[in-house]
């Protein structure tokens, strides 16, 4: 029966041989598909489940001083992570682990609880490498560590407004760290290894791309002068009960930041307890009006316009001149009640100075005051950094030029006032402002006429020598050139002005015989031994400025001469030939 019915369905039996044929054909070449002609799909798919590659940190840029003193550092760390799935199995080990990390054993139970289904989950980051291998060395399942770097800040608070510092992952956040992240941040590498299915490594086989580390960055300032600058105001602020401060030093010839520092401070390298003002940093953020050290630039520009020579006199009697309803009053009597030029920045008056505005106009202060930057970007591109504002009146009434001339109605940051007294201590000439070191000579532009900044050297040096001067700025030694001002303060959200509240500056260069340095000093509200420019700031300048000319190895140019101290020796009289000297 059996036999007929194949012999009646012969196809049929040929058709299923046929089709196992074909199976089994197919099944071969799919074989040597996979372990000849593409054997990379098979190779692909077992590193897809064992080989990884692991990423290389990149060691981020050295930032160094002008002589190469450290200011940011990058050192190794060791990361702690786990594979929580992973740990559950292992929960017997969790207060060796705990105790290993440092860490509260309930709050660590509870995180690996609560994120008990994830794979990664970072446990502590930051170890010393050391802390960090005895916790790998208790062979916990699912624990791992990861080598990574983190920023140390050798000057700490000395330098943080200026340097900055980076967030845990490496990016700048603040100050240079920001400003420059792209030239300090490496280019992280990567090696290959090979892990099982629990994500142990089993063997390292090759790097394929090496870290590349960041760029080194030299800033401009001289650690000594940024360490003197910090204790000297620091001390200013404690001694005068003040709220706050800033100070600028400058390289007049090359128009580099050799010190900038604000109180308060705070410390980079530990931030727990990090309040926000602190982070401020004043000397580039905080903009007031530059009172009477603003008479330098109006009395300038009086002297470009030919109009005026230092020896012209101006009626400042009776201290008062009225304007409509607005009455400007000098801050002090005068010593007689007609002023030359000079006598006016002397004085500080406020009257000599409108009345000298009167005749030149607030547009010419206003068009010198912008050559000089004020209200104007510094090209620094510092993070947080504000330009101020210089108003610009399409009518110059007599309120509007007068103000100006002393110092009202405009706002500007130390660091642009600190700039324009660097033009009148340069001849005039500018130099671009600059946060990173410079080792040759700047393209400067002339924003002064030369023999009008010379002039006005030699007014400003009279400011602080002459017998009514700020004696208080007066170096040892050298001769020096300045202009103490005296600020108040406007209210938040109104125009008006607060009581009893200043700033007291001082902004100054030296030494006259070839000036090198500018120094700004600005003082916030001081409340106890008065608030006046030249007996807050003025004795600041004269300790940094003082200092500076030691550590820089400036020759001085102010000492008495051989006959003025042989006149100030007592007579010796020798018992030999009875001669007295």
């Amino acid at each position: 029966m059996i036999q007929l019915q194949g012999a009646l369905y012969p196809w049929r039996f040929r058709l299923m041989l046929g089709l196992l044929a074909l199976m089994v054909g197919a099944i071969a070449w799919r074989i040597i598909d996979l372990q000849v002609v593409n054997r990379n799909f098979l190779i692909g798919q077992g590193d897809a489940r064992s080989l990884r590659r692991i990423p290389i940190p990149a060691n981020r840029g050295l930032i160094t001083d002008r002589n190469g003193e450290p200011l940011a550092v990058s050192t190794p760390v060791t990361t702690i992570w786990a594979n929580a799935k992973e740990l559950q199995t292992a929960k017997e080990k969790w207060s060796d682990l705990a105790a290993a990390l440092g860490q509260n054993l309930h709050t660590l139970s509870e995180r690996l609880e609560t994120h008990a289904n994830k794979e990664f989950i970072y446990l502590v980051r930051g170890l010393t490498p050391e802390h960090g291998q005895q916790a790998l060395d208790l062979k916990i399942p699912g624990v791992y560590g990861i080598e990574e770097f983190r920023r140390f800040y050798p000057a700490g608070e000395t330098t943080a407004h200026m340097v900055g510092f980076t967030d845990i992952d490496d990016h700048g956040r603040e100050g240079v760290e920001l400003a420059y992240d792209k030239l300090l941040a490496g280019v992280p590498g990567n090696r290959q290894v090979i892990k099982d299915r629990r994500g142990r490594l089993i063997k390292d086989i090759q790097i394929t791309k090496n870290a590349k580390p960041g760029k080194r960055l030299v800033l401009s300032i001289d650690l000594r002068l940024q360490y003197l600058a910090n204790r000297e105001l620091r001390n200013a602020i404690i001694e005068n009960g003040a709220k706050a401060g800033s100070l600028v030093i400058m390289d007049v010839k090359t128009g580099e930041i050799l010190a900038m520092v604000n109180q308060p401070t705070y410390n980079p390298n530990n931030r727990r307890n990090l309040q926000p003002a602190m982070m401020r940093n004043r000397a580039m953020i905080d903009v007031f009006e530059p009172g009477s050290t603003m008479k330098a630039i109006s009395m300038s520009a009086a002297l470009e316009t030919r109009r005026w020579k230092p020896s012209d006199k101006v009626e400042v009697y009776p201290g008062t001149l009225r304007l409509g309803k607005y009455i400007i009053h000098d801050a002090s009597h005068s010593e007689g009640p007609v002023l030359d030029l000079t006598g006016i920045l002397i004085n500080s008056s406020n009257v000599g100075m409108s009345k000298v505005a009167f005749d030149i106009g607030g547009e010419t202060i206003y068009h010198l005051a912008q050559k000089l930057g004020l209200g104007q970007p510094t090209g620094l591109d510092f993070p947080g950094e504000r330009v101020g504002s210089l108003p610009k009146y399409r009518d110059w009434n007599k309120a509007d030029t007068a103000t100006l001339s002393y110092g009202y109605g405009l706002s500007v940051t130390a660091i642009q006032l600190a700039h324009a007294f660097c033009v009148l201590a340069n001849n005039g000439k500018m130099a671009p402002l600059s946060l990173i070191y410079v080792d040759e000579a700047p393209k400067t532009t002339q924003v002064i006429q030369e023999d009008v900044a010379r002039t006005m050297q030699s007014m400003l040096q009279q400011v602080i020598e002459a017998p009514r001067g700020v004696f208080r700025a007066q170096v040892p030694a050298y001769h020096m050139a300045g202009k103490s001002g005296t600020a108040r303060k406007t209210l938040i959200g109104t125009k008006g002005y607060a009581e009893n509240s200043y700033r007291s500056l001082f902004a100054g260069f030296g030494p006259m015989s070839d000036p090198r340095y500018t120094i700004v000093v600005v003082i916030d509200e001081p409340s106890k031994a008065g608030y006046f420019g030249g007996l807050v700031s003025a004795p600041v300048f004269s300790k940094v400025m003082s200092n500076t000319m030691r550590l820089m190895n400036i020759t001085p140019d102010n000492l008495p001469s051989t006959q003025q101290i042989d006149d100030k020796l007592p007579a010796v009289t020798t018992k030999a030939n009875g001669w007295r000297g």
